[in-house]
């Protein structure tokens, strides 16, 4: 009897006070934009992802919300979308590779440029640090100062480490996210 109880309470959310949310997720080419979507919508890690090539979508449904994930490509030639897949969009969520130093300063470019766009202000900006497994890694406080976050205006901004392989402080990232669902 519990089971068809909660069957139907579910149902009654999903219907009358569900809710719907878009995300894009950004970042520099193997920053692992689609692992992260992949193991956060039910999948499982692999090592041998493809590069996503111009985007793609995947929801990712927590309790009675529904995010909608959009995951761009992050190669040069596809950066100059990312503007576009932002506007009006509930947060924007961007990966970098804390594992990798060389490509910091074009993620910080890159990312500053994007906020500077006044058709994205007030949009939440989440920066995940993605590859916290690895060894070679720079720590949260190290990415914000790399990143420069602090200049970063007219939104919230936070900033978390993460691994989409160990699915390291994923529940942190979907709490996040379920804060802006009802904004």
């Amino acid at each position: 009897m519990a089971g068809l109880f909660r069957k139907v309470y579910d149902w009654l959310l999903r219907t009358f006070w569900a809710s719907e949310m878009d995300v894009t997720m950004i970042g520099l080419e193997n920053a692992g934009k689609t692992s992260l979507l992949r193991v956060l919508s039910g999948g499982e890690f692999t090592i041998d992802s493809i590069p996503t090539v111009g985007f793609n979508m995947k929801r990712v449904q927590r309790g009675h919300v529904t995010i909608k994930c959009w995951d761009l490509g992050g190669q040069p030639r596809f950066r100059p979308m990312w503007e576009r897949y932002c506007r009006g969009v509930s947060a924007i969520i961007f990966i970098v590779d804390i594992a990798d130093g060389v490509k910091l300063p074009v993620a910080k470019d890159e990312l500053h440029s994007l906020m500077s766009q006044k058709t994205l202000d007030g949009i939440p900006l989440l920066v995940l640090g993605n590859k916290s497994d690895l060894p070679n890694k720079i720590s949260v406080d190290e990415l914000i100062d790399s990143l420069d976050l602090k200049t970063i205006a007219h939104r919230e901004v936070s900033c978390y480490g993460i691994s989409a392989k160990e699915e390291t402080n994923l529940e942190a990232v979907v709490q996040w996210l379920m804060k802006w669902a009802n904004r």
